[in-house]
C-alpha cells in the first residue's frame, strides 16, 4: 500500500484503452488489461477490466479465472462465446453474440470467445477482482515448469505419449 500522502491522480488513470491491440499472433486476438498492476488504485477495490481485440476468427483461448467472474461486452463484431459448467457435467452454454450484446462468465469456469466474422471485434470484459488472473488451459496441461509426467497426462488424454511430448515441446 501506498502513504496516502503520496497518492496522486496517475495512481486511478490509465490511457490507451481505445488503441487497438495487436492481433498478429497464432491465437489472433489481444487482450489489454486494466488491473492493479496498470492503476494502483485499483487495490482493494474489487473491480478490473480488460479490452479484448480478435482478428477474423480470433480467438481467446478456453481459460479461467479463479478470483473473478467476468461480464463481457461486444463493441463491435460478433463472438461466439462460451463457458462449461462442472464436473460431473461438463455441459457446455454457449451463445453467439452481436455488438451491444453481454455475457456473464461465473468465477472459476472455463470460458472462451471467438470472432465469427469477417472482419476485426472488440469486447470490453468487467472482472470482479482487481487482480482476477488468467489460467489458459493449454498453458496450464502442457506449459508447467516442470512438466507434468507424460505417462499422466497420456493416460488423463488417452492418447500416446509421443503425442503429449509435441505438444509440450510446443510450450
Amino acid at each position: 500500500c501506498k502513504n496516502p500522502a503520496w497518492v496522486q491522480a496517475n495512481d486511478f488513470s490509465f490511457s490507451g484503452l481505445h488503441n487497438p491491440g495487436n492481433t498478429g499472433n497464432p491465437f489472433g486476438s489481444a487482450v489489454t488489461p486494466v488491473t492493479v498492476a496498470q492503476i494502483p488504485g485499483l487495490n482493494t477495490l474489487g473491480i478490473s477490466m480488460v479490452r479484448i481485440d480478435y482478428a477474423p476468427w480470433g480467438v481467446v483461448s478456453p481459460h479461467y479465472h479463479p478470483r473473478a467472474t467476468e461480464i463481457l461486452t461486444v463493441i463491435e463484431g460478433s463472438l461466439e462465446v462460451g463457458f462449461i459448467t462442472s464436473n460431473p457435467d461438463n455441459r457446455l452454454i454457449s451463445k453467439i453474440l452481436q455488438k451491444g450484446d453481454v455475457y456473464v462468465f461465473p468465477i472459476g469456469l472455463v470460458h472462451f470467445q471467438r470472432n465469427i466474422g469477417h472482419m476485426n471485434a472488440v469486447a470490453i470484459s468487467g472482472l470482479s477482482s482487481q487482480n482476477p488472473g488468467v489460467s489458459t488451459i493449454a498453458n496450464v496441461v502442457f506449459g508447467s515448469k516442470p512438466d507434468i509426467s507424460t505417462d499422466i497426462l497420456a493416460k488423463a488424454f488417452q492418447v500416446d505419449k509421443n503425442i503429449v511430448q509435441q505438444i509440450q515441446w510446443r510450450f
